[in-house]
């Protein structure tokens, strides 16, 4: 069975609750911000459209008829929805225009979203942007979990359920300090891994799973987990074993001869970036902040 045409006279009912709470139109009128000869007229609409009287006016204010108060009682949970879908539908418009919610891996973090984001910021200046820090486990997590519009990660592997598209490269590298052993030998062996005190980032970090995918079934029982590329640099510089890091955070220190980069013959290192989100298309910000981390 249709809906009756009045069923939609949302304003007019809302109005009506009011004049049950404060028991006059005119105290209505002033809540919903309206004069008091047009909450009047609204209300007499009401009651013709409905065919039933709604009010009884005197000097002392507006009483409800026994008709009155049964549509009152039915209207207060139609009301109380209509005001949870305007909420919510204002809410999702606010976040698709005024914010954007990025999670991103550390290297990501670390390098390149400042400058993907200060060049969002130039075309979007009072936009508001959230960013968050994980490994990039973590980031898939937010995005998937609904806690990020977008993720930026550095691991081989997406998971199911999440769109993605490439943005850029990266290049795990190993590195020693110059004063190590291992810093005068031109290269390592697959083989000599086993051997080594490896520094190596936690599990679900894609710096650890592009060099553990690249090595395949190697067994490293000397391997140690660090929780950040900062804690591992540190300790390659105090000489606690060879530092398993992307070349970004490794490139400075390099060329200022502090560390040394060890090559592992046979070992491809280069890896994937991604940009990660919910659904078949990103939103348009997440879009255009994509655009920006590929032409960087």
């Amino acid at each position: 069975m249709p809906l009756p045409p009045w069923i939609s006279d949302l304003p007019a009912l809302d109005l009506l609750l009011s004049v049950a709470e404060t028991g006059s139109v005119g105290r209505a009128a002033q809540r919903h911000g309206i004069s008091q000869p047009a909450a009047s007229e609204r209300l007499a609409k009401l009651e013709r459209r409905l065919g039933v009287p709604l009010l009884v006016r005197s000097r002392r204010g507006s009483l409800l008829t026994p008709a009155g108060q049964a549509v009152v009682v039915w209207s207060q949970q139609v009301i109380e929805a209509a005001h949870t879908l305007a909420d919510g539908v204002r809410t999702l418009r606010d976040d698709q225009k005024a914010r954007l919610r990025v999670a991103a891996s550390l290297t990501v973090a670390e390098y390149m979203l400042p400058a993907w984001l200060l060049a969002l910021r130039r075309t979007h200046p009072d936009l508001e942007i959230s960013a968050q820090v994980a490994n990039s486990q973590g980031v898939c997590e937010a995005v998937r979990g609904g806690a990020a519009d977008l993720g930026f990660v550095e691991s081989p592997d997406i998971p199911a359920g999440l769109s993605s598209r490439q943005v850029g490269e990266d290049r795990v590298a190993l590195v020693v300090s110059a004063s190590y052993p291992l810093a005068a030998r031109a290269s390592l062996k697959i083989a000599d891994l086993p051997d080594q005190p490896l520094l190596l980032r936690e599990p679900g970090s894609g710096t650890r799973n592009t060099f553990l995918n690249a090595l395949g079934d190697v067994d490293l029982p000397h391997a140690t987990s660090l929780g950040s590329t900062t804690t591992i640099l540190a300790t390659v510089r105090a000489g606690g074993g060879i530092g398993v890091v992307s070349a970004r955070a490794t490139d400075a220190l390099v060329r200022a001869g502090e560390l040394v980069e060890v090559r592992v013959r046979g070992l491809s290192l280069v890896r994937p970036l991604h940009a990660v989100w919910l659904g078949a298309a990103p939103t348009d910000l997440a879009a255009e902040l994509i655009a920006n981390s590929i032409a960087a």
